[in-house]
C-alpha cells in the first residue's frame, strides 16, 4: 500500500508542479502587457490516514495564488488619455457584444481592469489596448456636477462649441485724479475698447469713453460702430468719494447714477448699497435683436474694481467679458480628479464626464477575465465606486500606465525550484516502480 502511495502522491507532485509551470509560464508571457496582475502558486497538502500510529502517503494540489492588490511600475507616457491608479482599486470597463445601426451594444455585466492604455476610437469612446470601454459617471453640461448613480461608456463627440452672447463686462482700472492737460475732455475722452460678441458669436466693438466733468466726478459714454439703432448708448455719471454723498474712502466709486436727457439705453442699476456691486448696464443691437449688457466696476466704498487715485495717466487693469465665438474641437485630457474635458479652439472647455475608482474588499478574489479586466464574485465583496482619491479609492496619474506586476527574476527563481521539485517527484516515480518490480520479482 506504501509503495502505491509513495507513486500517487510523487505523480500528484508532478501535477502540481505541472500546474506551478504554467502560472509561471503566463506571467512570462505577460510581463510586458499593460495593467497585467500575476499569479503565484501555492501548494496544498491533502491526507488519507495520519494518526498516531499510522500515516500514509497523501497528495499534493496546485492552487493560483492571485496578486491583484500589488501595483505594477507606473510609466509616463506621451497620451493625456492614458490613466494609472496608485493605490487601491480599478477602472470600471464595458466590453462590446455587437453594434445596432452603427450603435455598440455592451456586455450587461460590469468589468474591471487597471489596464489605462486608453485612446479615442473612431466613435469617440475611450478604450483601451484589449478592447475594453472605460466607464465614467456623466456630467450635466449646465450645473458641472456629475451624476454618481450612472455608469456609461466614455464617448466624446466632436461637436461645435456653441457662441456665447456678452452679457456681462468688468472693467478693473484707475481714473487719473488730475488728467493731464488735454486728456479726459469730450474732445479727447479715456478710453476703455473691449470686444464683445452676440448670439452668432460674431464679435463687436464697445468702447466706454471716460470724461471728467468736475472733482471726483466723471460721465461714462457707451458707443459701438456696430450698433445698428444708435453709435452712442447714452451716458451715466460715475461719483468717487464723499462727493458722491455717500460715506465711502476717497477714491472709491460711491455713486452710479444717469440723467433722463441723456441716458438713452444706459441705466444704473440700484443705485448705492454699501458693500454691494457698482454696476451699470446697457442695451445694443448687433442685428441679432436687443442685447443687454451688464458693466461691473467693482464694489462701492472698495478697491477691486474702477477706482480714482492720483495721477495724471489711465491705468487699465482688467477688461474682461463672459462672451466666447462658435469653437471647433481640438483635444480631449483627463485631469488627476478624473475629469474628462474636452478642449475647443475658441479657449472654452467642456466637462463631460468623471473617472471614478472601483474598489473591492478583497480584491485577490476577483474572477479573472480575459484582456486583462476582472468580474466581482461574492469573495471580493461588492464594488464601491468613489471618486479618485477618497475613501481608500487609488490616485490617478495622468498620462501614465501600471506595466505588469511581473518581476522576472523572481519568476526565474520559481521556474529552477518547480523544475527541481518536477525533477524530484518524477525520480519519486521512478524509485516506487523499482521497488514494486523488486516485490514481484521475489516470487520468482
Amino acid at each position: 500500500m506504501s509503495l502505491f502511495g509513495a507513486m500517487n502522491t510523487a505523480i500528484s507532485g508532478l501535477t502540481a508542479q505541472s500546474n506551478a509551470f504554467g502560472n509561471i509560464s503566463d506571467n512570462v508571457a505577460n510581463s510586458q502587457t499593460v495593467g497585467y496582475k500575476r499569479v503565484d502558486t501555492s501548494f496544498i497538502d491533502y491526507l488519507t490516514t495520519s494518526t498516531a500510529d499510522i500515516n500514509n502517503p497523501g497528495a499534493v494540489v496546485a492552487k493560483p495564488d492571485y496578486v491583484n492588490d500589488v501595483q505594477g511600475t507606473v510609466t509616463q507616457t506621451q497620451s493625456p488619455l492614458n490613466l494609472a491608479i496608485t493605490g487601491q482599486g480599478f477602472f470600471a470597463v464595458s466590453q462590446q457584444t455587437g453594434d445596432v445601426n452603427n450603435v455598440p451594444t455592451f456586455n450587461s455585466q460590469q468589468f474591471y481592469s487597471r489596464a489605462g492604455d486608453f485612446q479615442m476610437n473612431k466613435d469617440g469612446y475611450l478604450v483601451n489596448s484589449a478592447g475594453e470601454f472605460l466607464n465614467g459617471w456623466p456630467v450635466n453640461s449646465a450645473t458641472g456636477v456629475a451624476n454618481q448613480n450612472a455608469l456609461a461608456p466614455i464617448q466624446v463627440t466632436q461637436t461645435v462649441y456653441n457662441p456665447v452672447a456678452t452679457t456681462n463686462v468688468t472693467l478693473s482700472a484707475n481714473l487719473p485724479a488730475t488728467p493731464a492737460a488735454g486728456t479726459a475732455t469730450a474732445a479727447s475722452p479715456l478710453a476703455s475698447t473691449i470686444d464683445v460678441y452676440d448670439s452668432l458669436g460674431a464679435m463687436h466693438t464697445v468702447t466706454l469713453n471716460w470724461v471728467q466733468t468736475s472733482v471726483n466726478n466723471w460721465q461714462v459714454s457707451v458707443s459701438s460702430p456696430d450698433d445698428l439703432s444708435a453709435a452712442s448708448r447714452g451716458t451715466a455719471d460715475v461719483q468717487f468719494g464723499a462727493s458722491s454723498g455717500n460715506s465711502v474712502p476717497e477714491g472709491t466709486v460711491g455713486q452710479i447714477s444717469t440723467t433722463a436727457a441723456t441716458a438713452g439705453t444706459v441705466t444704473a442699476n440700484g443705485g448705492y448699497a454699501a458693500g454691494q456691486a457698482a454696476t451699470m448696464s446697457f442695451t445694443t443691437n448687433f442685428g441679432t435683436g436687443p442685447q443687454t449688457i451688464n458693466v461691473n466696476l467693482g464694489t462701492y466704498g472698495q478697491t477691486n474694481g474702477l477706482t480714482q487715485y492720483a495721477g495724471t495717466q489711465y491705468q487699465l487693469q482688467g477688461l474682461t467679458q463672459n462672451g466666447v465665438p462658435p469653437g471647433a474641437y481640438a483635444s480631449t485630457d483627463i485631469q488627476a480628479n478624473g475629469d474628462v474635458v474636452v478642449n475647443y479652439n475658441n479657449g472654452q472647455t467642456r466637462t463631460i464626464a468623471q473617472v471614478p475608482v472601483v474598489t473591492f474588499n478583497d480584491p485577490n478574489q476577483l474572477q479573472r477575465q480575459d484582456g486583462q479586466s476582472f468580474t466581482a464574485t461574492l469573495q471580493s465583496g461588492t464594488p464601491l465606486a468613489e471618486q479618485a482619491s477618497t475613501n481608500g479609492a487609488g490616485n490617478l496619474v495622468t498620462s501614465s500606465v501600471e506595466s505588469s506586476n511581473v518581476d522576472i527574476a523572481t519568476e526565474f527563481s520559481q521556474l529552477i525550484v518547480a523544475q527541481q521539485a518536477y525533477a524530484a517527484n518524477a525520480k519519486m516515480v521512478t524509485t516506487a516502480d523499482q521497488l514494486l518490480q523488486q516485490t514481484i520479482n521475489m516470487k520468482q
